[in-house]
């Protein structure tokens, strides 16, 4: 005990005190930097890095893909250059670079949510689920699940998948969404998860999966760039609601709304008619009534 009548002694304490507050303070200081840094917007890391990070899928063609010269390319990707623009005006005074960066299906939210990426362009589907961990665009896309198998298995109907085996990419909406549709009409079928779905379509070609589901537009995509599309048998019908958007951080709604205002932009002015043709209306697919809908309700005024 050192009493605080005696000057030494109070010399001595605050001594102590101020050890134990300089320990304390080291001990915190990387929490501290941890919630600085997760109170920092998108627009902010961008504006500090100089970077605008863009995750897309290799193997959602023709929304997002790979194509033969390693680039990125598709529908999704057409739209996310445009809100890159966007970003650029509006950080107008900073020297931004875009940067484009692949993503599989199983990583791309979680991407989003370490900020290892800054939006995620491809074929996500709007859940729910996922709006406890991230927030979502504008759609930007409508389709829904269905199967596709080459003609030569004999699938010609969904009945037809009873005893088949189906290829589906893990980390999709489509694998739960499958597995409700096969119990619902009773079609006994096994189901093969897959790393993504070039690899459930290869196998499916290769005879090691007799049919693969997907979202009805990636499976067109897959088809379109086979060497003969005339083998594909694909179902008419979809067996699910996808809605699609881009995924951003969570509660960032400074970031959100440039995000939202390049898209209403490209909305409003017709060019989506341009992107849409560019890489899904010339193989022959007019605009679904569903989509031209989700246009129209998407140009919002400014």
């Amino acid at each position: 005990y050192m009493p605080w009548s005696d000057p030494a002694n109070r010399r001595r304490r605050m001594r102590i005190t101020a050890s134990f507050a300089a320990v304390a303070l080291a001990a915190l200081l990387p929490i501290l930097a941890s919630t600085d840094a997760a109170a920092e917007g998108t627009l902010e890391k961008i504006a500090r890095t100089g970077e605008f990070v863009i995750g897309y899928r290799t193997d959602s063609l023709p929304l997002s893909f790979r194509n033969g010269q390693g680039r990125p390319a598709g529908y999704s990707v057409d739209l996310c250059r445009r809100i890159g623009e966007g970003v650029q005006q509006h950080l107008a005074d900073e020297d931004i670079t875009v940067k484009f960066v692949p993503v599989s299906s199983d990583e791309r939210i979680a991407a989003v949510v370490d900020g290892e990426i800054d939006i995620e362009c491809g074929s996500t589907t709007i859940t729910l689920s996922r709006q406890e961990l991230v927030d979502f665009s504008l759609p930007t896309f409508v389709t829904g699940g269905s199967v596709a198998s080459l003609k030569e298995s004999g699938i010609q109907n969904t009945s037809d998948l009873a005893g088949k085996r189906i290829a589906v990419a893990k980390g999709t909406t489509t694998e739960q969404q499958l597995r409700t549709y096969l119990a619902e009409n009773a079609i006994d079928a096994e189901i093969v998860v897959v790393g993504d779905r070039t690899e459930g379509w290869a196998r499916m070609n290769q005879d090691n999966v007799d049919a693969m589901a997907s979202d009805q537009i990636v499976l067109i995509g897959l088809i379109m760039s086979s060497p003969d599309p005339t083998r594909y048998w694909l179902a008419s019908e979809i067996f699910s609601y996808e809605p699609y958007a881009f995924v951003v951080r969570r509660d960032d709604a400074d970031f959100r709304l440039v995000v939202n205002r390049a898209i209403a932009e490209v909305y409003r002015s017709g060019d989506h008619a341009d992107i849409y043709y560019n890489w899904i209306g010339k193989a022959g697919i007019e605009v679904p009534p569903v989509i031209s809908v989700m246009y129209q309700l998407g140009a919002l005024p400014e």
